[in-house]
């Protein structure tokens, strides 16, 4: 079994509630790697106190009882922040899609004069997803100008079509939009958590959009402007 594969079962076999010292065993790979594929799974209290009561687990409880403690803290501290958000960022304008889309463009957009036309490249399915909506409801880009070039490791060619059909789904685009994906060939050597759930890098077109292209460049030109002077 491939150790993306292993991974995988690992993390489930976790999430199910089960010992680092078994999920060990049973994978035949070290605790210490199991831990570090599972570090960020919270188990529930009833796992938990499974956990406790088993002999075979290695690690005393009073350090499991202090990791999972430190775990559940965490979160609290990052849903603290997220309802505090929620309360700053309520509507949000055109003007202030204009102001994120152009931030986002400077960052991963095309800028270059080789590139003729509106080119916006990210990994981040929703930050793609913004920026799509941003092209049709503020820039008034038809829907069906939108093209998808997916760019994606070779390792992931098993699982292309998921991959496909996820762009396709979540930018409501249809087949012709969707251009053949390009395989990167080079050797991965680190094996990643986010192996079936990795959608490769989007490169988001407009056609026909060279007048869009110079619309985006000078949004950014007026953002640094305003944000830069003086």
């Amino acid at each position: 079994m491939a150790k993306y594969d292993l991974r995988i079962q690992a993390r489930k076999m976790r999430e199910g509630g089960e010992s680092i010292v078994v999920i060990s065993r049973q994978l035949e790979a070290s605790k210490s790697t199991i831990s570090l594929w599972c570090r960020d799974i919270i188990l529930t209290s009833s796992q938990f106190e499974k956990l406790r009561k088993n002999k075979g687990v290695s690690v005393t409880t009073g350090q499991r009882m202090g990791a999972e403690a430190n775990k559940r803290k965490k979160l609290e501290i990052i849903e603290s922040a997220n309802e505090w958000a929620r309360k700053t960022i309520r509507e949000v304008s055109k003007r202030d899609m204009s102001l994120v889309a152009s931030a986002l463009y400077w960052c991963e957009g095309s800028k270059s004069e080789s590139t003729s036309t509106f080119v916006f490249v990210n990994s981040d399915p929703q930050m793609v997803l913004f920026m799509k909506n941003f092209l049709i409801s503020v820039m008034d880009v038809p829907q069906e100008d939108l093209v998808c070039g997916i760019q994606i490791n070779e390792i992931h060619r098993k699982r292309i079509d998921k991959v496909l059909i996820f762009w396709k789904k979540l930018l409501n685009l249809d087949n012709s939009q969707i251009r053949k994906p390009y395989f990167v060939k080079t050797q991965i050597k680190k094996i990643y958590d986010n192996y079936d759930t990795y959608f490769g890098v989007c490169r988001l077109f407009v056609r026909r959009g060279k007048h869009l292209k110079y619309k985006m460049l000078g949004l950014v030109e007026s953002l640094k402007r305003e944000t830069m002077s003086g």
